[in-house]
């Protein structure tokens, strides 16, 4: 094993240990092998992954994305269950301020991550300027006074304690990272908001879609999921005063039998899924479809996409949402973007495409909006044809065939003989 295996091995045994109680300093190899399993498998049915035991790819790729510090597992590892605020009046204290934004910028971050849970409890939220608060705020770097130290920039963002004396509650950022108040680089108010989740008594969520779930990623709007309301007010009860909000939808299950989809493209030998605020990423080389949220990826991008098509010979996915377009190439967003649909030779009438496709055998481009579909060359269009059967659906083509999705069925269909071959359940592209 050479050096580069040696510190990868130690890498991923250390991610486990952090995260999920792996023992350190088993005395036997098959001990030590078989706990290293196991511990893979706990990782894999928390992320909802394939339960393998091995590091597959989908596997080592979680372990390198940017993440809350705290565990994943076990209560936050040796407390005990449902840690809460013995009272609903909860006072915080900013200790220091980060360099990457105004004083102001971090006040206004902390404050709004607190009133997202105020929003939905009967918490209320007192700022300190001396002496000891219930949540204590600072930002440090590598060790910073609690034996639990970050890891220098990207990796481990930030953690926190559950309520308690003395360190419970406190909330610790890593000022090895770059803070922002956007999506240039990681944004404070979202992970505040999740790091305050902790200091209020929340655990971890498996749900991709919860503000809790522990891998860092950047959305705007309401950050709350019905996952993380329902959690909260297990502690503290909902607010009596609560006003009106809308939660973000829990994260779509694949195997769901009456699951649609929102679009379907390839992008370079992938299969790229949209459902909601999600995409399914399916490659020939990965045991099972990585789910992700599509502002991780691609920040710009809105939240629901419409349609979705890849042009092979020009190396673009062109994507559809509302009246506008924008243009990848691989994951990188392509200048000058977005445009609006009209751009194509769309009549002004159109207002969003329900489904695109390029067929590669012709070089044609089909686009369709309600019952009609419209075929192009080189971006300019040619005929128009009235299709009626598979109005608002969405479609992938693979040689020879077209996938057209309609709710929870897919339609088979050759383009070559002009009729369906087969009808199958959406998800089936889902290994369900």
């Amino acid at each position: 094993m050479n050096v580069i295996q040696l510190l990868f091995s130690f890498y991923k045994q250390k991610y486990l240990r952090r995260f999920y109680d792996l023992p350190a300093g088993l005395q036997s190899r098959q001990r030590s092998s078989d706990a290293f399993r196991d511990k893979i498998r706990e990782m894999q049915s928390f992320f909802k992954l394939k339960v393998t035991g091995n590091l597959d790819d989908n596997t080592l790729d979680l372990m390198k994305q940017a993440r809350c510090g705290v565990p994943d597992i076990g209560e936050y590892n040796h407390f005990p269950r449902h840690l809460k605020w013995p009272n609903n009046n909860v006072t915080f204290r900013i200790l220091n301020y980060t360099p990457d934004l105004k004083k102001s910028d971090v006040d206004r971050a902390i404050r709004n991550a607190l009133n997202v849970w105020a929003d939905v409890t009967p918490l209320t939220f007192k700022k300190l300027y001396e002496g000891n608060a219930d949540i204590m705020i600072s930002f440090g770097s590598r060790e910073h006074g609690d034996y639990n130290p970050f890891d220098g920039p990207n990796g481990l963002l930030a953690h926190a304690y559950p309520p308690g004396q003395g360190i419970g509650g406190d909330t610790h950022f890593d000022e090895d990272e770059d803070w922002t108040k956007d999506s240039s680089a990681y944004n404070l108010f979202i992970v505040a908001a999740h790091e305050l989740g902790h200091a209020l008594g929340m655990s971890h969520s498996s749900d991709a879609g919860a503000l809790m779930y522990p891998v860092y990623s950047y959305s705007t709007g309401y950050p709350l999921s019905e996952d993380d309301i329902e959690g909260i007010q297990a502690l503290y009860g909902p607010n009596p005063n609560q006003k009106r909000v809308k939660p973000k939808p829990d994260a779509p299950d694949k195997c769901d039998p009456m699951l649609s989809f929102d679009a379907v493209t390839e992008l370079r030998g992938e299969t790229i899924i949209f459902k909601d605020r999600f995409y399914w990423r399916i490659h020939p080389q990965m045991p099972e479809p990585e789910q992700t949220l599509i502002k991780s990826t691609w920040p710009s991008i809105p939240n629901k996409v419409d349609a979705a098509y890849e042009n092979p010979e020009k190396d673009l996915v062109i994507i559809f949402s509302g009246i506008r377009m924008w243009a990848l190439n691989g994951y990188n967003l392509v200048d000058g973007y977005p445009k609006y649909i009209h751009k194509l030779g769309l009549p002004k009438k159109i207002r969003k495409v329900d489904a695109a496709v390029h067929i590669r055998d012709t070089g044609k481009t089909l686009i369709f909006t309600d019952e009609d579909y419209w075929r192009y060359v080189v971006m300019r269009f040619f005929i128009f044809y009235s299709f009626i059967l598979f109005f608002q659906c969405m479609q992938s083509i693979f040689p020879r065939y077209l996938y057209f999705f309609h709710e929870h069925i897919q339609y088979e269909y050759s383009y070559t003989s002009k009729k369906v071959i087969r009808i199958l359940r959406t998800n089936s592209i889902l290994n369900c």
